[in-house]
């Protein structure tokens, strides 16, 4: 695959292209509609009202070079505001974040609302004026364009708003928990269907291995994270020849290209299902949060460490994504549990792919934040305070040994560092213990 193709495989809704241009060619549209009225008006066809007149023909050019010269000032200071938003969302919260913000469609919209307000008045300008048939004032036209900058103004309060509220740290650190709700949720569905499906014991690690030593390999076309797999549709391929996949990669995990992407056993079908993985299995140059639950964990842990960095030292905002990614670790872990296994109908397991593990998450969410936070205590202790809390809601005991685990680092980075007050931390280490028992 070449790398012309791979650039297509962008973060989907992030294009900036898109939506403003969709708008100013509406918006275009409507300009062929008005001078068409125009041109029958000024054919004797029907007559105006008296109060949509704007003026003579210099009254006219003047409005609408008003309006141009208002519009491009707006427009250039539009971009330039753009820009100023991504390059301080880049800087705050990290480069991975970035789509979160080229997704805003109040920031589509209003720089499409002023580029086709300015084509449409440019237009109308050109068009306004003395020809062979005589003097052309296309009043509907410039009425029309003087009730757009109407509302491009009103929208630009709205925009400022938007913006407002989408560089604020909590609403992002909310926003991201909500995202990972929805894949949770999505996940969490599959894996209950595919436990009332899956009544009888099958070893799936036996499987598993059986795939790895028996199966023919399928190789990556190219490199790039994996963004998405169709599941159902490599599912019922597999279930329509008879064959058994296992998928090496999961979503959001890196992929080089000639390396193993999937083993299909028996080999006889594995020319079938190739093709069908190639389309099923989606690989891109940016992680997304569609199936990728674990890098909502990371953009999380990313806002905090720059936050906890010597450059910008804000220990709130550290805390507040601690905070946030308690709530995603508690929606995590209540989730029905995954042993990476897609059964059909009947029970019958077609495809096996890596599970994501609780403690894996549990070591993304809070692993660079303690790196981060050494010598800070209101960090450990937070952390530690965290942990303690999510205890009475820990299903099983593998996740109660991976937040055991994660106090037990804490407590010794804290015990380590001789330029902190310990007594804090070890009562919160304590009370972390204690909630959350002796290991069975």
């Amino acid at each position: 695959m070449t790398g012309a193709k791979r650039v297509s495989r962008a973060v989907p809704g992030t294009s900036l292209l898109p939506v403003p241009f969709a708008i100013a060619s509406a918006i275009l549209v409507l300009l062929a509609a008005t001078l068409t009225l125009d041109w029958y008006a000024s054919a004797g066809v029907f007559a105006l009202p008296r109060w949509l007149s704007v003026g003579n023909i210099d009254d006219a050019r003047v409005i609408l070079g008003v309006i141009l010269g208002t519009v491009s000032t707006v427009l250039a200071l539009l971009f330039s505001v753009t820009l100023l938003v991504f390059s301080m969302a880049a800087t705050q919260f990290g480069p991975r974040l970035m789509p979160y913000f080229l997704r805003q469609r109040a920031m589509q919209a209003a720089l499409g609302l002023f580029l086709g307000t300015f084509l449409y008045s440019l237009a109308a300008l050109v068009v306004t004026g003395q020809h062979k048939a005589g003097i052309f004032v296309p009043q509907i036209t410039i009425f029309t364009s003087v009730a757009l900058v109407f509302v491009c103004f009103c929208y630009l309060v709205v925009y400022n708003h938007r913006v407002a509220l989408a560089i604020q740290t909590n609403n992002v650190l909310a926003r991201i928990v909500e995202n990972l709700s929805q894949a949770i949720g999505e996940l969490s569905q599959h894996n209950t269907r595919s436990a009332q499906a899956g009544e009888k014991e099958q070893d799936v690690e036996g499987i598993r291995s059986q795939c790895i030593a028996e199966g023919c390999a399928l190789k990556a076309t190219t490199s790039g994270y994996v963004q998405t797999i169709d599941h159902e549709r490599v599912l019922r391929t597999a279930d329509e020849c008879g064959a058994i996949v296992s998928l090496a990669f999961r979503p959001g995990e890196f992929v080089l290209e000639g390396e193993v992407l999937a083993r299909v056993m028996p080999e006889v079908h594995a020319k079938r299902i190739a093709a069908v993985i190639q389309e099923a299995v989606r690989i891109g140059q940016h992680r997304t949060l569609e199936q990728d639950i674990e890098f909502a964990f990371a953009q999380l842990s990313e806002i905090a460490i720059r936050a906890l960095s010597p450059a910008i030292n804000d220990t709130y905002t550290g805390l507040s994504s601690i905070d946030w990614l308690g709530d995603a670790l508690r929606m995590f872990a209540a989730s029905p549990a995954s042993d990476g296994a897609w059964r059909t109908s009947v029970g019958q397991i077609r495809l096996v792919t890596p599970p994501l593990l609780f403690s894996r998450v549990v070591s993304t969410a809070f692993e660079l934040i303690l790196q981060a936070g050494k010598g800070n205590p209101a960090i450990m202790i937070r952390l530690l305070q965290t942990c303690a809390r999510l205890a009475p809601q820990l299903r099983d005991n593998e996740q109660r040994r991976a937040i055991r685990d994660t106090i037990a680092a804490i407590h010794e980075a804290g015990v380590a560092d001789t330029r902190i007050d310990k007594s804090a931390i070890e009562e919160a280490y304590r009370l972390a213990h204690e909630r959350l028992g002796e290991p069975e």
